[in-house]
């Protein structure tokens, strides 16, 4: 397998990959520890924690700050995903190899939303109130970010169009 063809495995496999990690849960958070109530008791879940997806986490920003939700929608999705489209464009040719730099650049914006998720876990954490407890949908949503920049820096050389 030659490295354009891993990177547009991998790309495509990044089409799909985060429109999931966008509604994976990334973290569950808590003031008190879940408990389960006795059973003569009801049986019912108390101090249940709230998932946090990338998605949640944007809902709840754009209620409460517009410019701050429009800027993370942007590292988080639009980057991204535009970045994922334009490298499977140039990968089958329909994109000019030209644009490369720009695209690659696209993908180094998305890290800025892990640094975000990882400073709300160091503060949260710092703090000792509550309980923060990591998902697989952060660990989803990190390796994608990864993968992404890796099919980046694979060098994608387009074939020359046959006339």
């Amino acid at each position: 397998m030659t490295k354009t063809q891993l990177a547009k495995i991998l790309n495509l496999a990044l089409v799909v990959a985060f429109p999931i990690a966008w509604f994976a849960p990334l973290i569950k958070t808590g003031l008190l520890p879940q408990w389960q109530m006795p059973a003569w008791l009801g049986g019912s879940t108390l101090f249940e924690p709230d998932t946090i997806t990338v998605i949640s986490g944007l809902q709840k920003l754009w209620e409460s700050d517009v410019f701050l939700a429009i800027a993370v929608t942007f590292f988080a999705l639009v980057a991204p995903m535009l970045k994922c489209l334009g490298m499977a464009l140039i990968h089958f040719n329909l994109l000019s190899g030209a644009t490369q730099p720009t695209i690659t650049m696209m993908g180094k914006l998305a890290m800025a939303d892990i640094f975000i998720l990882a400073l709300y876990v160091v503060i949260a954490k710092g703090i000792g109130i509550g309980q923060i407890e990591i998902a697989w949908g952060l660990y989803l949503f990190t390796g994608a970010v990864m993968v992404s920049l890796v099919v980046s820096f694979i060098d994608v050389k387009p074939a020359p169009a046959t006339a």
